[in-house]
């Protein structure tokens, strides 16, 4: 396992301008920002940075732009996922030269490949690497589930070192931190579940609230993973609000509108997804008075 990939990563938007283009000065201001505040490590090109929008060159500068700006103070974990084997370890040298910490890989989509299918498309993945990977399990937006026994098999190769849970079921995690029985790092793919994820075994959450709360994000997550879990659970139930109202559509939309009017962004998505409806945004804006971020 990777030390120092414990703790609260951020699952970071990908900013862009007006134009379509990826707003390169605001991603380095969003890393810095998130840095400073204390986050413990940054997962460039994810869903929520909408990188399957994302064409090769600006999927390598958001990455380069974060790695960079991170400037080794915090790791990089480079979104890396899909559904086509071979473009994936093909991408895996020129992600090795921008000097990424891991990668975080999420299932194939669409596809619907057998578990015997997933286990062989992360292998080769694995195979190709020289740096750790961290696996996305995340049936909503997959389409199909990579079952508990199929993520102990991968625990088993070299590189395999950690699982970013999104099942949103709890005995899955159990289940998961059962079988692979220390072999393999347990990150909560949910903010409202991280806090029983670490309960349960799990050593952190990459997180879509941090980008807009990073300190008490980080600071939730370090309080329970320090046995201290009177003061997480009473950050965590403060935070809660925001976690619903940043979930009230479709991830990134929510949290790209919070940030836009917290001055980090513009309030720019890429086709298919839009901007959020007046009447969420009207109910996000009012969370977000009450944390003092507007």
């Amino acid at each position: 396992m990777l030390e120092n990939l414990k703790g609260c990563g951020t699952a970071l938007v990908t900013p862009f301008r007006p134009d379509g283009r990826v707003d390169e000065e605001a991603l380095a201001s969003l890393v810095e920002w998130q840095v400073q505040a204390g986050i413990h490590f940054l997962v460039p090109c994810g869903t929520t940075g909408e990188s399957v929008t994302l064409d090769h060159d600006e999927y390598l500068a958001v990455v380069r732009i974060t790695v960079e700006t991170a400037a080794s103070r915090v790791p990089v974990v480079a979104g890396a996922g899909g559904n086509n084997t071979a473009k994936i370890t093909g991408m895996i040298a020129e992600l090795e030269k921008l000097g990424v910490d891991a990668i975080l890989s999420v299932s194939p989509y669409y596809n619907k490949p057998t578990q015997e299918g997933v286990y062989q498309h992360y292998k080769a993945i694995a195979d190709a690497a020289r740096f750790p990977l961290i696996l996305y399990n995340i049936p909503s937006r997959t389409g199909m589930k990579v079952e508990a026994t199929t993520i102990a098999r991968l625990a088993e190769l070299g590189y395999v070192v950690g699982l970013k849970e999104a099942t949103g079921s709890l005995d899955e995690v159990q289940e998961v931190v059962r079988l692979t029985d220390g072999r393999m790092d347990v990150y909560s793919g949910d903010d409202s579940l991280t806090l029983p994820v670490i309960a349960v075994g799990g050593k952190g959450v990459i997180s879509v609230v941090a980008n807009v709360l990073p300190k008490q994000s980080a600071d939730v997550v370090q309080a329970a993973l320090s046995g201290d879990y009177a003061t997480a659970r009473r950050l965590h139930f403060e935070m809660l609000p925001l976690i619903r109202a940043l979930f009230l559509e479709t991830n990134p939309i929510p949290v790209k509108a919070a940030l836009a009017m917290m001055g980090y962004c513009r309030d720019e998505l890429r086709l298919p997804l839009v901007p959020m409806t007046e009447a969420a945004r009207a109910k996000l804006r009012t969370v977000m008075q009450t944390y003092g971020l507007l």
